[in-house]
């Protein structure tokens, strides 16, 4: 029995070992090249592996944006090239309802950064042209990768904003 016993136990280790290593953990498998990507970090936003750049343009300034890769931001780009007209809230922003819903993924950011792209509920679009503190949930979907000039570009009251594939 004490041999029977010797033999068992590592094979049973053993077992479970490969069953654990071909077992990707929760989320894991979306998180590296699926939909939501959220949970993995970078230094543009703190939420996700960077994708693909759009330009953002406002008169005769245009921005270059980096999305994150996630479905939200792939549902968005979809969309492109949009023109919109942004109208003005709390002088930090700049804010516009879309015709149709994108998925969501909401969390408070804590801090919003000059650049953010973000996504306020599922269909209002908000770009952020200055830094501030929020008790708010968003959706991240990119940022602008040099935002220096943006509040100038946007201006007081609403702004024509288009946004395109790089």
């Amino acid at each position: 029995m004490k041999n029977t016993l010797s033999l068992f136990l590592p094979m049973l280790g053993l077992f479970i070992s490969l069953v654990a290593c071909t077992m990707a953990p929760t989320g894991l498998s979306s998180a590296v090249g699926g939909e939501n990507n959220d949970s993995m970090t970078d230094s543009l936003s703190g939420t996700g592996p960077l994708g693909d750049r759009i330009r953002i343009r406002v008169g005769s300034a245009t921005f270059t944006a980096t999305l994150l890769t996630h479905a939200t931001a792939a549902a968005f780009k979809a969309r492109l090239p949009l023109t919109i007209t942004m109208s003005e809230l709390n002088n930090n922003e700049k804010f516009a309802q879309l015709p149709n819903s994108l998925p969501i993924n909401a969390s408070n950011p804590g801090t919003i950064q000059t650049g953010d792209l973000m996504l306020y509920g599922s269909t209002t679009l908000v770009l952020f042209y200055k830094t501030f503190p929020t008790a708010y949930s968003y959706t991240r979907l990119g940022r602008i990768d040099n935002p220096s000039g943006l509040a100038a570009a946007l201006g007081p009251g609403s702004a024509t904003v288009t946004f395109g594939l790089d």
